[in-house]
């Protein structure tokens, strides 16, 4: 399994209630993808408060290779995936990405 991790350090005027549309989007790409599942995604909570401004995140689990591949060329993806880089501090700069075989 292929746990794919999604860090992000959203720019201060960006609301909740858009960072909570861009995952709830993503959610619906995974609902549609064979090989995907798990999407759990929000704010951190954590009491160490070390987060060093990645406040929000979010979490999917593929199958494969293959199927983490599928999810990234995928139309709907991209599109919200720009729209994570767009709202995020200094783009693609302010987004962590880690892929880990389970």
């Amino acid at each position: 399994m292929i746990r794919h991790i999604v860090l992000t350090k959203f720019r201060p005027d960006i609301s909740e209630q858009t960072i909570m549309g861009i995952y709830n989007g993503l959610a619906a790409v995974v609902d549609t993808l064979p090989g995907a599942a798990n999407f759990t995604g929000g704010r951190s909570q954590s009491p160490e408060q070390i987060e060093r401004g990645y406040m929000h995140g979010f979490v999917i689990d593929f199958d494969s290779w293959d199927a983490l591949q599928t999810y990234s060329d995928n139309k709907e993806h991209k599109a919200l995936g720009s729209q994570l880089v767009a709202n995020a501090v200094g783009g693609l700069d302010g987004i962590l990405v880690l892929d880990l075989d389970v």
